[in-house]
């Protein structure tokens, strides 16, 4: 069973959250954490939307912009989506210092706490290179406010690794994690490395791990895994297994397959139409949710296409925020930013709909 079915997780050292951080961490954990029995109370996740939220910085500095990380963790709340993902492809982690994911997740949680969003679930990207640092971003994810982690395999040496390699080493970050465990097969971050269904369905009888995320696209793959797993859906709980699509634009295939939901770039900047396909099919209104999905399907490519870079520039033309990513990536120039303009107007307008 796994640990989101009644909500508690027993780590093997509870004693590693006790000291040395922040008094608003501290007072947030110990509202979740009973540190005698070693408890922690995760947040439920729940089928639906989840949007892996895009990292803000200043122009100039590109030092953190904490007030617009917070201001657009709010703004995904209010659109309804069931929870909130850090620390992924879209939020630049693999850019960010240790301490900086951690003020990310933080300045997330006390946001949604601020706006009374006590409830929401955060997933936090926790992937690295060695088991050992994974699992000190699995711990500082747990610090920070997080309710699970989203792990990608390591990816730098996979020539030397086999199947045997990676799956002991998804089995021992489970085994040591304070927090249970999303697997996230993303072939184009993982240098090509594709994580195949019985791999995954075999990882899934870990007691703590409780999900995964496929950005590889593959529906036949997620079919066959949210069988395998029994996998929650908007209309059953099933075993609380969350069988996750990786993109906004093969939603509705998602759950017509069996899958929980999604957790969706493209929610940046359209939760709203991306949160209708899932009420929609709930609801029995396949022709609506297809109507939607065509439409969120066409400026998904436009988010395919455009990276995070793309995103932002969205997000700035049409939201009035979103800035730059960090250097190396580039600044989209002015004609540039048309083009995105113009390839992401129709899902704003579905958007500004809702």
């Amino acid at each position: 069973m796994s640990p989101t079915t009644n909500g508690h997780y027993t780590p093997r050292d509870p004693t590693l959250i006790s000291n040395g951080h922040s008094n608003y961490t501290n007072a947030l954990l110990h509202a979740h954490t009973d540190l005698d029995s070693g408890a922690y109370t995760h947040r439920p996740l729940v089928p639906g939307v989840y949007v892996p939220t895009v990292c803000f910085f200043n122009d100039i500095t590109e030092d953190l912009d904490i007030s617009t990380i917070k201001k657009h963790a709010v703004r995904m709340a209010e659109a309804g989506v069931a929870g909130i993902t850090t620390q992924g492809s879209n939020g630049e982690a693999v850019s960010l210092s240790h301490r900086e994911r951690r003020l990310v997740t933080t300045a997330t949680r006390e946001a949604l706490e601020a706006a009374g969003y006590h409830d929401m679930p955060i997933i936090v990207g926790c992937g690295a290179q060695s088991t050992r640092e994974t699992l000190e971003l699995c711990h500082d994810a747990l610090l920070s406010g997080g309710d699970y982690v989203l792990v990608l395999p390591p990816a730098y040496y996979k020539g030397l690794m086999s199947n045997t390699d990676l799956y002991e080493y998804f089995r021992d970050v489970a085994d040591e994690s304070p927090l249970p465990v999303l697997i996230y097969n993303f072939p184009g971050a993982a240098s090509g490395l594709d994580l195949d269904s019985d791999f995954i369905s075999k990882l899934s009888q870990h007691p703590n791990i409780v999900g995964c995320k496929l950005t590889c696209g593959n529906s036949g793959k997620l079919a066959r895994i949210a069988t395998a797993t029994n996998a929650a859906t908007p209309s059953d709980i099933g075993s609380g297994f969350m069988a996750m699509g990786g993109s906004a634009d093969f939603t509705l295939q998602t759950l017509i397959v069996g899958g929980s939901g999604v957790i969706a770039g493209l929610a940046n900047i359209a939760p709203k139409a991306c949160v209708a396909i899932v009420n929609y099919y709930a609801q029995g209104k396949i022709k609506e949710a297809k109507r939607i999905q065509a439409r969120v399907a066409q400026g998904d490519w436009a988010a395919i296409q455009g990276g995070l870079v793309g995103t932002k520039s969205c997000l700035q033309t049409f939201f009035g925020y979103g800035g730059y990513a960090r250097k190396p990536l580039p600044r989209p120039a002015s004609e540039e930013a048309i083009k995105w303009e113009r390839a992401f107007q129709d899902v704003v307008d579905l958007e500004r709909t809702l």
